[in-house]
Formats: structure tokens, sequence, C-alpha cells
């Protein structure tokens, strides 16, 4: 039956708003990643005019940790896989830049290589092992992972065991050092806007369109002839190997490595940081680390229990809005578009 010409015009309508709305979203969040990185660009200007050097290293914190919160959105978000174990490959790229400097090897790429090439195998296998599982089971998997080596970087006495060690050496690009503040901020920043336009570009593209089909029905996805248990493998160690370059960057701005930054601890922060930022978006999770760390910061000025206050914020945010703070963003962004067809904003 062919549709009337008044049910025609609703369901063109229709169709116009929805795509209004799809394209909207995508370039909104668009227009909120360049803003915040032409942000980034002028911090260590504005520190220098403030005569405030801190800020250059808090800044370098919330770019290194917003790089392994990106990593971990596009298993959490996109894919629908909460990882308890993420901060392994952190731990493991921090580990691989302070052996190699140990024992002499200070060049930024080869870190940059041995911490890609640990942290693949070592995703490939425990993701493969994992991904069997979903749910609870996946989780706690992860965990034990995670759990597993870290109580073996532990027992590793010429490396500090427990109590960890001090860089050697800082990583270096030729002439340039990551031991200065303003050239690790400049790298730091450098590669977070680019996890950043990798990420846009993904959830754009059919590798991200099909992550997310088998995030919200993998059965009709397998149907459909794609193989959901490889796309999942292959993006949880695309995942871990983005987390593994946040752990050199790390290593540098503490000048320390240590068995803390591949506890289960480490991986609940990210979690945090992805959550409250809002999941699935690869915006949400930069603004979750900056909301994070600048309170924990604030917080830290005030009073030294403020965990008790984080807590109770942390829980009221995440109830106060399910999608996070790129959420509220996009309520605001939608309201202003409704008022402006209303003839309300001029």
């Amino acid at each position: 039956m062919m549709p009337t010409p008044l049910f025609a015009s609703r369901t063109a309508r229709t169709h116009s708003l929805t795509d209004q709305g799809m394209r909207s979203r995508p370039s909104y969040a668009d227009r909120l990643s360049w803003l915040i990185a032409l942000l980034l660009l002028v911090v260590p200007a504005y520190a220098a005019l403030a005569g405030q050097p801190f800020l250059v290293t808090l800044f370098t914190r919330i770019a290194i940790l917003a790089i392994a919160a990106l990593s971990l959105d596009l298993m959490l978000g996109v894919g629908g896989l909460v990882s308890l174990g993420h901060a392994l490959y952190f731990g493991l790229g921090a580990y691989a830049t302070g052996i190699l400097a140990q024992h002499g090897v200070v060049g930024a790429g080869l870190h940059l290589a041995a911490a890609l090439a640990l942290c693949a195998p070592v995703a490939f296998v425990t993701g493969a092992i994992a991904l069997r599982t979903s749910g609870i089971a996946f989780i706690m998997i992860t965990l034990a992972f995670a759990q597993m080596f870290y109580f073996f970087v532990v027992s590793l006495r010429e490396y500090g065991g427990d109590d960890g060690f001090p860089l050697a050496a800082a990583s270096r690009f030729g002439h340039f050092s990551l031991a200065d503040p303003t050239t690790l901020y400049y790298v730091s920043a450098a590669v977070l806007i680019a996890v950043l336009l990798f990420g846009r570009r993904f959830l754009k593209s059919a590798a991200g369109m099909t992550l997310g089909g088998i995030r919200i029905n993998e059965r009709r996805m397998r149907a459909l002839g794609v193989r959901a248990s490889r796309v999942k493998l292959t993006v949880y160690v695309v995942s871990a190997m983005l987390c593994s370059v946040a752990g050199v960057l790390f290593a540098n701005l503490t000048q320390f490595v240590a068995p803390s930054y591949m506890s289960w601890t480490m991986s609940g922060d990210l979690i945090v940081m992805v959550v409250i930022g809002g999941a699935g978006s690869f915006v949400g999770p930069l603004l979750g680390t900056l909301a994070i760390v600048l309170l924990e910061e604030g917080l830290k000025s005030v009073t030294e229990h403020w965990m008790l206050v984080m807590g109770p914020l942390i829980v009221i945010a995440v109830l106060a809005s399910r999608r996070g703070l790129i959420g509220v963003a996009y309520a605001l962004e939608a309201r202003r578009q409704r008022l402006r067809a209303q003839g309300g904003v001029r």
C-alpha cells in the first residue's frame, strides 16, 4: 500500500529531523574536540604569563590520563566491554620504558616500540581468553590477568619490587628530552589530539558502526555474517596498545615506575573518568578526566580527607546525568536549537 501524501509528508519530516539530529551531534562533538585542542595548546603560554609552572605538569597529567581513558572508551563506550584490568597495559608501557632506560636505552622511538611490541601479544592472548565470556565473567577475567602481572612485577626485585624504581633517563627524540616539562606537555597534547581525531573518525567508520552493532545485538550481527569475536579482539588489542602509549608518557612525567600503575584501582579510576565524562563519544572521557583531576586537586588544597567529599560528588554526578558531562552538553545544545527553532534565540 502506497502512503498517503499526508503520511509521506510526515514521514519525510521525521526522517529529516532524525538526520539533522544525527548530523548535529557528531558535528557538535567535533567542535568541542577542536575547542579543547586549541585550549590545550595555550596552556604553557598561560602558565608562563601567570607565573604558575605547576599548571604545565598538571595538564600534562590530564592529557596522559585522558589518552588512557580514551583508549578504554574504545572498548567500554563503543564496544560495551567493561574491563577492570585495563591499567595492565598502562603499567606495561611504563615498565617497558623504565627497564630499557635502566639498561641505557633512551630513544623514545625504542621505548614506544617496546611498549607496543609487549602489549600487543599480551592483549591478544588475554583478550582471546577473556572475550570467550561476557558480563561479570569478562570483568573478573580481565581483573585476574591484571593482578597476575601486578604480582609478577612486584616479584622483580632488581627493578624495585613493590616499591618501584626511578626512571634512569627520560625518553629522547633526537635533541629533545621528555625530561623537559614543556616538551613532554606538547608531545602528550599532540598524542591526545591524534587519539581524539582517530576516535571521531572511528565512530563514523564502518568498523565503528559494526562494533556498535555488536554491542547492541551481537546475535543479529553474527547472523549478518559479521565475525564478532574477531572484531572485538581487534578492538581490544588496539585499545591496549593506545593505553601503553599513555604509560610511556606517564613514566616520563613522574620519572618513576611502580606496580601501582597497573593496579585494579588505576583501572577503576579510568572507568570513573569514562563514565563521568560520557562513554562512547570519544570526547566525554577527556571531559571526565579534566573534571576528576581538577576536582581532586581542588579538594586536596582544602582538606586531607578529600576522598570523603569526592565519592559522594561522583555518585551525584552519575545520578544527575546518566550520559555524563557530554550528555549535559548535548542537552544544552539541543535546548538551544529548540529555542532557536521557536524563535526564542535570535
